[in-house]
């Protein structure tokens, strides 16, 4: 069975290896497996702050997260933009007025 750790331990343990220098000394100190240990620094080099999202989130950084708020805005804003212009067309229908000049 494996054993969960929360952020907050691997973020500890992460930045006590890099202070010690030895990152296999502090996986056996803590009871956990080296290359687990070199696979939380090496994502926390890449993510930093972002690091260990947890839950199946998948990490990004800042600039991968302002681009995915972006796209979600913009597909947001064509979502409204296609209905406005499905209404403009309704009610235009209804009056018997053409927008076409």
């Amino acid at each position: 069975m494996r054993k969960k750790f929360d952020k907050e331990f691997k973020r500890k343990a992460v930045e006590l290896s890099y202070a010690r220098g030895n990152a296999s000394e502090i996986a056996d100190e803590l009871g956990i497996d080296r290359g687990l240990l070199y696979r939380w620094r090496k994502e926390f080099s890449q993510y930093k702050d972002n690091s260990f999202p947890g839950h199946g989130i998948p990490k990004m950084t800042d600039l991968e997260r302002e681009n995915a708020r972006l796209q979600k805005e913009l597909r947001e804003a064509k979502m409204e933009r296609d209905i406005l212009k499905k209404a403009i067309s309704i009610f235009s229908v209804n009056d018997g007025k053409s927008t076409n000049l």
